[in-house]
């Protein structure tokens, strides 16, 4: 059977990010991807205009529709916007048994909330724990852990920190961190010890979507029936793949190219 993803974000009207960008990643690895819209955003590659939030019981009801006929083999959660959609999506999940990936969107690129402050703590209640991988980058990170990141270092502190709060798995991204090294590093931690991922740091502007492309990768993978770390493998390489071709599309924070693979033969 083919691998199947549900999705569950928010709307990009610039097609770089969020459901867009979930639906050609899943794709394009070779499973089906269902969605759940949580949110409709304005934006393009300058940045967000404007939000428009999904009624939440909408929300739990396309959650349910797809789990209770196409179903799902691995969940990704991306953009949730406040505290009432974080409760709709956990009871909807409540009986889901496979992988969930959290990517807890809070800002976007170019800097609009897309997460209520005050829902961080419901978020880290409800949906950290059923989580199989959280995968936040550095000021996710640090409003999680409740701790600053300042260094690698600290990355991978503040990512241990969070399996003690209850998450399962922390995929602690580090393309945020300050400094203009040659590299960038990701570290997966987990209880059954951490795995250091390292990858050349690409000078451009085309990143938008870089987090949900990856969250989604990793989804794909675990759909397949992958181990978590060779999932966060190849979605790395994915996401490289992607940021080489990006498009060169926008003004701005340009979207990837996911389509790097059919290109590339």
């Amino acid at each position: 059977m083919l691998p199947r993803v549900l999705a569950i974000a928010g709307s990009d009207s610039g097609g770089g990010a969020g459901i867009q960008a979930d639906i050609k990643t899943i794709t394009l690895l070779g499973a089906y991807a269902a969605t759940a819209v949580t949110a409709i955003t304005v934006q393009n590659s300058l940045g967000v205009a404007a939000v428009h939030l999904v009624p939440p019981d909408i929300v739990a009801a396309q959650v349910r529709a797809v789990l209770t006929d196409i179903g799902a083999d691995a969940v990704k959660i991306g953009m949730l916007g406040h505290d009432a959609t974080i409760d709709a999506v956990a009871d909807a999940l409540a009986d889901f048994a496979g992988p969930v990936v959290l990517d807890p969107v809070m800002v976007a690129k170019g800097g609009a909330f897309l997460l209520a402050p005050e829902a961080v703590g419901l978020l880290s209640a409800r949906l950290l724990p059923m989580a199989a991988v959280v995968t936040p980058n550095v000021p996710e990170l640090e409003a999680l852990a409740g701790t600053q990141v300042e260094d690698e270092a600290d990355l991978l502190l503040a990512a241990q920190e969070l399996l003690e709060s209850g998450a399962r798995a922390v995929l602690a991204k580090g393309g945020h961190l300050p400094g203009d090294g040659d590299e960038v590093v990701d570290w997966l931690a987990s209880h059954e010890g951490n795995r250091r991922f390292a990858s050349p740091r690409m000078a451009t502007r085309h990143t938008h979507g870089t987090g949900c492309t990856l969250a989604s990768a990793v989804a794909a993978g675990l759909a397949k029936g992958l181990p978590l770390e060779r999932a966060v493998a190849e979605a790395r390489a994915y996401v490289a793949g992607a940021l080489a071709h990006a498009p060169g599309l926008g003004a701005g924070h340009g979207p990837l190219g996911h389509g790097w693979t059919l290109a590339s033969g």
